[in-house]
């Protein structure tokens, strides 16, 4: 590490990280903190400081109230509290309230090789009583190449937005020993998401649905898929359903997943019983699921229980068509952020 100097008006730290991805660019470090003099007062101010090359912010623990925005690529956002609890993204913004549903976002991230580790992201909308029901996402991404270790996802309806980005261009993610939780949809859009050893909660709600995908065509190369997660729910949840199409051909899998919340016999729900008719064209899959949950013999006809051959097509090497090499540097670089100090 370089020695410190000032850059707009903070302290930050100049880092150069050797990797293909990121050859001869500088890397910027800075700090949001109530508490240490010359850090940044606010994360979105941060992020406005950091070059257009990006760099890693480390936000100490404590509750942070903002409406996020990032588009630049290459930032990194690390919670340096002793655990993803400690360090709190929150806004309360619902699609009623923004003028629509991706807008109603706590952190929104279109920017490539965006990294998030040991945070929570969360949209309290919900929370409230006197809101009306709505749609309120936590985290809307977009960007390519995305990874994110130990973050909590929290809301109720439409908590993940993963999409991919402008111009149709498929976005790859990564989420590892996350916590997603909500009730409709609330993982939900159409990128190519893989998610490993993660937990997804529905919360208590009269009709949970862990995802909804929203593949369009045929030929779209994206899928969600669960490798060796684990499904739970509130006493009070109920008609609980791993996911729904949001397009026609939605393409959901689950691999290995621990189903302990009471998933509805048949696993998968229609769009709009009566109205829409996506089970003859969606792909629902599962690998040897587990738990009170998992029904294969009662699953919908039209859903697929994978052979060990036909479940390797799903693992996240050949969901990204490469080694991935991009994943490993994410997480490394996450693992060298949340370092505490």
């Amino acid at each position: 590490m370089r020695a410190g100097r000032r850059f707009a008006g903070s302290l930050v730290a100049a880092l150069v990280f050797a990797t293909p991805a990121l050859a001869a660019a500088q890397r910027i470090r800075v700090r949001v903190s109530h508490r240490v003099p010359g850090a940044y007062p606010t994360i979105q101010q941060a992020i406005d400081a950091l070059p257009a090359s990006g760099g890693v912010i480390r936000v100490d623990a404590g509750t942070w109230r903002e409406k996020l925005r990032i588009e630049k690529p290459h930032v990194t956002l690390a919670g340096i509290g002793r655990g993803p609890a400690a360090v709190v993204l929150v806004y309360g913004d619902s699609s009623r309230t923004a003028g629509g549903t991706v807008k109603s976002a706590t952190l929104t991230v279109i920017g490539d090789d965006f990294h998030a580790g040991n945070l929570t992201i969360r949209n309290d909308w919900g929370s409230d009583p006197a809101n009306p029901p709505s749609q309120a996402v936590a985290l809307a991404l977009t960007g390519d190449r995305a990874v994110l270790d130990r973050v909590r996802l929290l809301g109720h309806q439409d908590t993940l937005y993963a999409n991919k980005g402008a111009g149709n261009r498929m976005a790859r993610q990564y989420f590892s020993r996350c916590h997603v939780e909500g009730h409709v949809d609330f993982i939900f859009g159409n990128a190519n998401a893989y998610f490993r050893d993660c937990r997804l909660h529905g919360v208590a709600h009269a009709g949970v649905m862990y995802t909804a995908h929203s593949r369009n065509a045929p030929d779209e190369d994206s899928a969600y898929v669960f490798d060796r997660c684990r499904l739970t729910a509130d006493p009070a949840a109920s008609d609980i359903s791993l996911g729904r199409a949001w397009r026609p051909y939605a393409r959901v899998i689950f691999l290995r997943t621990r189903m302990d919340a009471p998933i509805l016999p048949e696993g998968w729900t229609e769009w709009t019983p009566g109205k829409t008719d996506t089970f003859r064209t969606a792909y629902y899959a599962e690998y040897r699921s587990t738990g009170p949950g998992a029904n294969p013999r009662r699953r919908a006809p039209a859903s697929h229980q994978l052979s060990a051959a036909e479940a390797q097509r799903w693992q996240y090497r050949q969901l990204f068509r490469d080694p991935a090499p991009w994943v490993r540097r994410g997480l490394a670089e996450l693992a060298r952020a949340t370092r505490a100090g």
